[in-house]
């Protein structure tokens, strides 16, 4: 990595029924991130339409596109336009009847870096997503790029520890985490900061525990269910970013389209590492329990 990288990340509303339309919103933010700097854009989890994974719904299979695609050649020649690296989220199709949730890296010069599959699938009351996606067979591996080695990680993996070590040892240099998450519109006022809290938290402990920065960047806006058996969702926003000792480096509001920008030093990564060993110290001769469901 640099000695500096500029990273711009887009949170912006996904509720148009168009995904042309959602992705002129996505190229748009990418363009005000790069004439402020940006080295880097992420993107929301599945920025090209509405969640529609608050139903089990066969049609929206016809959503999927293939991995390279048309999303990708469009943000491919987007990137080589503005010499930057974006992060994408896609849904992809692989063949008939096998889909993954996939983020995708796109090079300064318009190639398709790498990719990866989203590793944990819910499913829950208006995250049905194991209807649609197969889990990951990619593994945790950092994709490398010009700006440096980008751990890559999707929304549900943002809760677990063991995705962002994985990525760590295998030589990560930041975090990035595509995300589409909201409150229930009939949660209870404390109950949603409760929930949001720990959102940011969790990945916040990822970033102290790896020593490694990290950005989650969400949608925003309230998104009927289809169904009409509940209240939908309301995307919280609060895209953030966070230093090697969690530190909040910057974070978007819960209310509107917005395009952060954040630099991060990969030499305050080091010096935290140097001083909070903590992959020196790992036990790893006492960790096999990790490897089962429960120690019963």
């Amino acid at each position: 990595m640099s000695s500096s990288l500029k990273i711009g990340f887009v949170q912006q509303a996904c509720g148009l029924s168009n995904s042309l339309a959602n992705l002129e919103v996505s190229i748009a933010g990418i363009r005000e991130a790069a004439n402020r700097g940006a080295d880097l854009v992420l993107l929301p989890e599945l920025h090209l339409g509405p969640y529609f994974c608050q139903t089990e719904d066969c049609s929206r299979f016809d959503l999927a596109e293939p991995i390279p695609g048309p999303t990708t050649e469009t943000l491919g020649a987007l990137a080589r336009e503005l010499g930057l690296v974006i992060v994408a989220s896609l849904f992809e199709r692989r063949a008939p009847g096998l889909y993954h949730n996939t983020a995708v890296v796109l090079e300064k010069n318009g190639t398709l870096a790498g990719k990866y599959r989203k590793m944990h699938i819910p499913d829950d009351p208006g995250y049905y997503e194991k209807f649609y996606f197969t889990p990951g067979d990619l593994g945790f591996v950092p994709i490398s790029t010009s700006v440096g080695k980008l751990g890559v990680l999707v929304c549900w993996d943002q809760w677990y520890p063991e995705a962002a070590r994985l990525m760590a040892l295998a030589g990560a240099e930041i975090l990035l985490y595509p995300t589409a998450i909201g409150w229930n519109p009939d949660d209870e006022p404390d109950e949603r900061e409760r929930q949001l809290d720990a959102w940011i938290t969790v990945q916040r402990g990822h970033a102290v525990a790896n020593g490694l920065p990290v950005v989650a960047c969400n949608r925003i806006g309230r998104e009927p269910d289809p169904s009409g058996q509940s209240n939908g969702i309301v995307f919280w926003g609060n895209s953030f970013a966070a230093g090697p000792q969690g530190e909040i480096l910057c974070r978007a509001d819960d209310k509107a389209n917005q395009v952060l920008l954040v630099e991060i030093s990969p030499r305050q990564a080091e010096n935290v590492r140097r001083i909070w060993p903590f992959l020196r110290d790992r036990r790893i001769d006492e960790y096999a329990g990790l490897t089962r469901r429960f120690l019963d």
